[in-house]
């Protein structure tokens, strides 16, 4: 009994820090390096399990298309980085970077009346 003890703790142990390393890979977050230095922490988004939760299954919701200001929900943009249309500084009709990442999901989220609409609620420090 004395040495199956210790054999269980660290196999218990030892599971526990292969959950945490399987979990801290699962997190995202929303900090792309063209906004640079941030003044609040990242966002954390969940990507897939946030989807799944909200019942998200159309990509072109959140990756939309467009041009001269004006969100085209036919094209869908997945896999090309927000930046790549939405620079750091609005340009024109263009929505700049970060108000384009607020504005998808502070005003999905008032939409459905669920999510975090505040700054700290995504930004935690």
């Amino acid at each position: 009994m004395k040495r199956t003890l210790p054999l269980l703790l660290l196999a218990a142990l030892s599971l526990a820090c292969v959950q945490a390393a399987f979990s801290q890979q699962d997190m995202k977050v929303l900090a792309p390096a063209a906004l640079g230095k941030l003044t609040r922490p990242a966002a954390q988004f969940n990507h897939d399990p946030h989807n799944e939760k909200a019942k998200l299954d159309d990509c072109v919701i959140c990756h939309h298309g467009g041009a001269d200001g004006k969100q085209d929900k036919s094209v869908s943009t997945e896999g090309t980085p927000c930046a790549d249309c939405h620079k750091v500084k609005s340009v024109g009709k263009n929505t700049g970077l970060q108000r384009a990442y607020h504005k998808q999901c502070i005003d999905c989220h008032k939409a459905k009346g669920k999510g975090p609409v505040a700054c700290g609620q995504c930004h935690k420090r």
